[in-house]
């Protein structure tokens, strides 16, 4: 019957049952950890998490069952499809001096990539995965996820119930323009950041394949 329902309708009464259970907490962080493997979007659950769970403790668990289900799609990108990935991209020098500077840099860009709203969520988990990234760097930086997170728990928060979710506007809301503003920095510093990197990794193997080239 669920799988009928609109998605929005059928993630409501998933709620409703977390907000009755004992086990809610729980509940809630597995199920947004499955659905953010399944690029399921997470905004309604995180809106969901303020309406059952309140502010700080909504945004707690909301946080974690990010962080959880984005280190899963990572997981799943890195060792699932990552071969099929590399294989296809073998040639291309212009990725592979990316990855390198992504290996390198790997906190900064997750870091700036999670507080920019410019790059899909889920997306962004499995594509980092067929980078160099390391597994540390990516989890730390999933930090820069909680400023959207707390945003959203907020709104939900405010909501009243579940049946409002979605209804609640905060157009003059501070917070609501400071994470803007911080979504709008942090894409153009990923922007130029990403970039200069990317450019000087790219000219080191130019500069490196110039060297081997003259040896020979």
């Amino acid at each position: 019957m669920l799988a009928a329902l609109p998605l929005q309708e059928t993630t409501k009464h998933l709620l409703e049952a977390i907000q009755q259970s004992n086990w809610g907490a729980i509940q809630f962080i597995v199920l947004y950890s499955l659905t953010t493997v399944a690029f399921v979007p997470g905004s309604l659950l995180t809106l969901g998490a303020g309406a059952v769970f309140g502010l700080v403790w909504g945004s707690v668990w909301a946080f974690l069952g990010a962080t959880i289900g984005a280190t899963l799609a990572f997981l799943i990108g890195r060792y699932g499809v990552r071969g099929w990935v590399s294989r296809r991209i073998a040639n291309d020098s212009r990725f592979q001096a990316i990855d390198r500077a992504v290996s390198q840099s790997g906190f900064k860009v997750v870091l700036l990539s999670r507080l920019s709203p410019i790059i899909p969520f889920n997306l962004l988990n499995y594509a980092l995965g067929v980078t160099g990234v390391s597994l540390k760097d990516y989890v730390l930086g999933s930090v820069g996820m909680i400023p959207g997170t707390v945003l959203y728990v907020y709104l939900g928060s405010i909501a009243g119930s579940l049946a409002n979710l979605g209804t609640a506007q905060l157009a003059n809301s501070k917070l609501q323009w400071a994470v803007r503003i911080m979504g709008l920095i942090a894409t153009i510093a990923v922007t130029l950041y990403i970039s200069r990197i990317a450019r000087q990794a790219i000219e080191s193997v130019a500069a490196e394949e110039a060297v081997l080239g003259d040896r020979q």
